[in-house]
């Protein structure tokens, strides 16, 4: 009765185990494809928003698909150099092991030699004058042992001399393949170089196109308004999509103040509330001048809500750390995380760049909280590298 009550007991757990992961699985795909929802509404924000900053000048979505391109190109390139680099350690790290393997089959063939040498000076006979050579059975019987164990070693040493030189025919044959592969890499970062190098050609005639255009301050101040209207539409869709959907992490973002760490090493190009064309639109956030290509790191803990290009930021990363709270990380070169990924503080998140128009590479940072800007330098005190 007992050992009947113990499997009964046994197998509801097994059931209820079942049971569990099964649920645990469906919540998964639930929430992956309200996930996937959530993308769709963003990425129909952005067509719809698109569709108006184009109607409103060519030019832009012309820049948009520049800067795009060359994106791509640039994480393209990363991507082959890392292969380079992995290709060229691999390399070399075959070579070690040839030249390793090389010492050792000259140290196995100076043995075998000098058996053989030995073995030819004491005759082609060797065998039969130990036997005539020997009258006592016990001395020629361990005589005859040792012989043995002489021709035993020869053929081993000689079976290892062969492994060694297959061996070698195969590491000789990888590192044949390896620089193949390195030269198809070369090339191929060649082209993609090349392509880049147009595209750069084509947005620096675009940007003259651009900047032509917008020659006359009241131009330029309108364009500022409608950018500066499309980045607040933005942020407060986002802050509707994105409400059913709360940030969770173990101290809230408010609590942070005064004490988050700066996205990029660099310098203060632009301040928060300076006066830009013409003193009517002013700086919502800053923007700090930095080498292209250097690591953007998010500043605290949340998940992206946007990563794309946007008219006047150009690739664009919205992070949403909850409490109404984001951060803005504009002017990238490239963008490395996508929207609805999670991210913790110092995670890489982008690569600075001059997206968008800009004249000379930094990033802009931006902090808000619903649709109002804060000043980024009463939340940010700490420079990269310390204290993280």
């Amino acid at each position: 009765m007992l050992s009947r009550t113990l499997t009964t007991l046994l197998l509801l757990g097994l059931a209820a185990v079942a049971v569990g992961q099964d649920s645990s699985g469906k919540v998964a795909k639930v929430k992956e494809q309200e996930l996937e929802e959530v993308r769709e509404r963003i990425s129909e924000l952005k067509k719809s928003m698109d569709a108006a900053a184009q109607d409103r000048d060519r030019l832009t979505g012309e820049l948009q698909e520049l800067d795009i391109a060359i994106s791509e190109q640039r994480m393209r390139i990363a991507e082959i150099e890392r292969e380079q680099k992995y290709t060229a350690n691999k390399k070399q790290e075959l070579d070690q092991e040839l030249a390793k393997r090389e010492q050792h089959l000259d140290e196995e063939s100076r043995a075998l030699a000098a058996q053989v040498r030995t073995a030819y000076m004491s005759g082609s006979q060797e065998k039969v004058k130990l036997l005539l050579n020997q009258r006592d059975p016990a001395t020629l019987g361990r005589l005859m042992a040792y012989y043995r164990y002489l021709n035993d070693y020869r053929a081993e040493n000689i079976e290892a001399v062969i492994a060694q030189i297959q061996e070698l025919d195969a590491l000789r044959a990888q590192i044949a393949a390896e620089e193949a592969r390195l030269s198809t890499l070369a090339r191929a970062r060649y082209d993609e170089l090349g392509q880049l190098n147009a595209s750069q050609d084509s947005r620096k005639e675009l940007l003259v196109s651009l900047r032509r255009k917008i020659a006359n301050e009241g131009e330029e101040v309108s364009r500022l308004a409608a950018q500066e209207k499309d980045l607040t539409r933005l942020i407060a869709e986002l802050t509707s999509i994105l409400s059913d959907y709360p940030i969770s992490s173990e101290r809230p973002f408010s609590e942070h103040k005064g004490s988050l760490t700066w996205p990029v090493a660099g310098t203060l190009r632009h301040d928060f509330g300076q006066p830009r064309v013409g003193g009517n639109i002013k700086w919502n956030g800053v923007v700090l001048a930095a080498p292209r290509g250097r690591e953007v790191r998010v500043v605290y803990h949340g998940r992206v809500a946007f990563a794309d290009w946007l008219a006047g930021l150009g690739l664009l990363v919205i992070v949403d750390h909850g409490e109404g709270y984001m951060t803005l990380y504009g002017y990238n070169e490239t963008i490395l995380k996508d929207t609805g990924d999670w991210v913790a503080p110092g995670d890489v998140i982008a690569t600075v760049g001059d997206s968008g128009g800009q004249p000379q590479a930094g990033l802009y940072f931006e902090l808000r909280r619903g649709t109002k800007p804060e000043n980024p330098r009463r939340w940010v005190t700490k420079q990269p590298g310390r204290d993280r």
